[in-house]
Parts: C-alpha cells; structure tokens; sequence
C-alpha cells in the first residue's frame, strides 16, 4: 500500500526561530517517514517580501541548510524550490481565472495589509492562489500547519472543489494537519515569538546569543513561576518533569534562566554543528535541491498534462 502524501513549504526571507521549529519545521522531520513528502523553498512567494538579488541567493541557500540541519532527509522525501518548477506559476494563472476578487478580499494577508493602509501588490493580492497550486500539483493528502495558516488550505480546496466542478474530477481535497497540544510559541516578551516583534530566540544561535535572549525573558517581579521563561521551556522538557523544578525554585529567576540557557543549548548545538558542516560544502547541498527539483518537476508535468487537456488549450497530438 503506497503511503500518504504530504506537501508544506518555507519561505525564505529570514534565519528561523525555534517557533518556526516547534510549530512547523518539527513536524516535517517527525512525519517523513510515514509519509511520501515534499518540502519546498518558497521563494517566488518570498518576492512579495525580498527584492534583492543578493539576499534572495542567501537566503535561499540558507533555508535549505536549515532544512538538512534539522535532520530532513533527501532520500525519505523530496526538497525542491518553487521556482524550478514552472508549473507552479502556470497552474496559479489558470486559477486566478476561476477566482473572484471579492474571494480574494477575504484573504488574511490582503486584510492585514489593507488594514495598516499598505499599497498592495498583486502579489500579496492573489499569492493564495499561487498557495493553492503549490499544495494541489502533488495531490497531497494532508499540508502540515500552524493553526492561524488554516485558511490557505480551506482557500486550495475551495479552488479544487471549483476547478473539478466546472472542468471534471482532477484535484484532490487536502486535509490541513495542526498539531493539536502545540500551542503558540511565546516569545521572549510574551507574545507569540515572531521575527517581526524581535522577541524571538534564533534556531541555530551561538551559546552567547542564547544567553541573551534567555536573559532578557520579561518576568513580572509577582509571580512565583515565570510564566514567559516556563512557557518556553516546557518546548524543551514535558510539565511532569519542569513543573517540580519550578515550584521548588519560584521566585529564583536567574537559576531558572540559566537552566533554561543550558537545556536550550543542549538541544540547538547538534543542529548547530550539522549546520557548519553542510554549509562548508554549498554545491553538494544544492545538487541536493536540484535534484530534488527533477523529481518534483516530473510529478507537477504530468498533473499539468492533465490540466492543460482540461481546460481545452492541449490541442496537439503526441
């Protein structure tokens, strides 16, 4: 019995953070032996955010380092870049004609934007539809999420459900797949870890660069147990195990930051190293990704055959 598919993808507009870990990137390493997977760098999605050739080209390498780093593995699943695979674009310009702009406006990153009174590009505009050909070209079975990205899946199925009404069965509905006891990661202040807000601890920080993110960990002089500093850490030991330990130290925030310090230094480090060593060897890494891109591309070509015969524009004999 051939095993389930699974599809997600990162865009590479900056080094991630151990949010990005425990609420994505884990679930990518967790699954890809139980699952046929594909994980893309997202880097045509990345333009709406990056124009610049420069940052673009490291970036991109970057993402796939981290991807290696973690421990995905390129012979249990397949890492490609988007933009190696014209089909992406050419399948989100046959949805852009199925979907209408009032659809569109119910799109969370158009109403961010229109709410901070943005000028929007049409790339932020209709990039869910360029989403929903990213996920549908592979028939995935399930889109490994965070739960406030739920929308973009619900928004690939709905165009789907339309393309297969008006043209005849050819998508398959994808279930998103939210890990339900992973809550959102806090960041240092509080409030849900994002590079945006800089209250983030980098994936792959030096011990120095822990120690000061860890340190800087708000705390409010009244509580017992730090709520911030005990919320990160139960990301790296279960409750059975911290709950004592904090009740024992309650009120001795400097010895429970400094444990914190040590267990997140114990588990970034391994990834740290495997990191160095891959990326003293760039072309190797990138045979990896372009080889990756070659098998993806021969699944995305036959689905866009199907496509393309469809919607009536396939009119050349073999």
């Amino acid at each position: 019995m051939s095993k389930k598919i699974l599809l997600s993808g990162v865009k590479p507009t900056g080094a991630p953070h151990i949010g990005n870990y425990f609420g994505a990137m884990k679930q990518f390493v967790d699954l890809q032996k139980d699952y046929e997977g594909y994980v893309f760098i997202a880097d045509y999605h990345a333009l709406n955010f990056i124009q610049n050739k420069d940052e673009m080209e490291k970036n991109i390498v970057g993402v796939l380092l981290d991807y290696l780093a973690i421990g995905l593995d390129p012979k249990k699943l397949t890492i490609f870049k988007q933009s190696d695979i014209s089909e992406h674009t050419e399948l989100a310009w046959i949805f852009d004609t199925l979907t209408t702009m009032p659809y569109l406006m119910h799109a969370h990153a158009f109403k961010d934007a229109e709410a901070k009174n943005k000028e929007i590009c049409v790339g932020t505009f209709n990039y869910p539809m360029l989403m929903a050909a990213d996920i549908l070209l592979y028939g995935p079975d399930i889109v490994p999420i965070g739960a406030d990205q739920k929308q973009h899946v619900e928004i690939a199925r709905d165009t789907a459900e339309k393309f297969n009404r008006i043209f005849g069965e050819t998508f398959k509905l994808p279930e998103p797949m939210i890990m339900k006891d992973m809550a959102v990661v806090p960041g240092i202040d509080g409030k849900k870890m994002s590079k945006s807000y800089n209250n983030h601890i980098p994936l792959f920080a030096e011990y120095e660069e822990i120690k000061r993110c860890v340190m800087n960990i708000v705390t409010d002089s009244g509580e017992g147990i730090p709520k911030n500093v005990y919320a990160i850490h139960n990301l790296f030991r279960p409750a059975s195990e911290l709950l004592p330990i904090y009740e024992s130290k309650a009120g001795k925030y400097k010895e429970l930051k400094e444990m914190l310090i040590e267990d997140i230094e114990k588990f970034i480090a391994p990834m740290r190293e495997k990191r160095k060593e891959f990326a003293k060897d760039i072309p190797k890494a990138l045979k990896i990704l372009k080889e990756g891109g070659e098998k993806a591309k021969i699944i995305a070509s036959k689905k866009m055959e199907v496509v393309r015969e469809k919607v009536g524009v396939k009119v050349y004999e073999k």
